[in-house]
């Protein structure tokens, strides 16, 4: 108890150094903390639940090294690094939030920033989310489980279950993002063609001091009706400001499956 209350302290004091989720034989590696309040985790699945690693096994690392597969996945990178805000338009299956979240971890890393916060609509396409079983927490899940798979990509699982216990790594449902102000965090927003015009403007005006946000979406894949969704606007407008910045990807930059390329151009 001692010890975790001193790092609530630290955190009220902006001195929490995230850095010790990262260092080599960390004694938090060992540790599995539940994430509060709700009875899903993402590193519990297909995972054998034990406290301490086997003998002689070393926690997995994910210090994987992200290059560019295409010329405009180069330039969305360059964007994430120079930017303040970055909307990233394109098909399924280009890299978008992938690449969003690699350099969200990679900032969190090196300390640049204190949190990561990813938001994406839980918008139903014909399911109705009352019915899901569970707490609103575990309602929700299904709808940001693309956001736990990208980050399950970059941290071990245990890493990533310390992080959000820690609340150094938000995952949060749109709705719950007004009032905020979003200070030295890193802000992803996903799935963002499935956001009203007043969506999408009300998550840009919670950008705080000493913060990035990205934006990804598909404006072909909305299950918003076409004039409701609000991102290809949005887009349109801010691409002038010399402190935003819009990268379109398009087919040749599809790193999935190459037959999805090739649907994208029939479908």
């Amino acid at each position: 108890m001692g010890r975790r209350a001193a790092t609530k302290r630290q955190k009220a004091q902006a001195a929490f150094d995230a850095s010790n989720f990262f260092e080599e034989g960390a004694a938090r590696e060992t540790q599995l903390y539940a994430i509060p309040g709700g009875g899903w985790n993402p590193a519990d699945e297909g995972k054998p639940k034990r406290v301490q690693p086997a003998h002689g096994e070393r926690p997995q690392r994910y210090q994987k090294t992200v290059k560019p597969r295409s010329e405009n996945q180069a330039r969305l990178m360059e964007a994430l690094d120079e930017k303040s805000l970055v909307f990233a338009i394109g098909p399924a299956g280009t890299g978008k939030t992938y690449l969003a979240i690699c350099k969200a971890v990679e900032a969190l890393q090196k300390g640049d920033v204190a949190r990561i916060i990813l938001s994406r609509p839980a918008v139903e396409a014909g399911e109705q989310i009352g019915y899901l079983p569970g707490a609103m927490e575990d309602k929700l899940a299904p709808y940001l489980r693309p956001l736990y798979d990208a980050l399950s990509d970059r941290l071990s699982p245990q890493q990533l279950k310390h992080m959000m216990a820690e609340g150094l790594i938000e995952i949060a449902p749109i709705g719950f993002m007004r009032g905020r102000t979003l200070n030295n965090a890193y802000v992803v927003i996903d799935e963002a063609q499935n956001c009203t015009y007043t969506q999408i403007k009300m998550l840009l005006t919670r950008l705080g001091w000493h913060s990035t946000m990205v934006v990804t979406g598909d404006p072909a894949q909305s299950d918003l009706l076409p004039e409701l969704s609000g991102l290809a606007t949005a887009a349109e407008r801010l691409d002038k400001l010399d402190g935003a910045a819009v990268v379109r990807l398009e087919g040749q930059d599809v790193v999935r499956h190459p037959l999805v390329a090739e649907m994208l151009d029939v479908l």
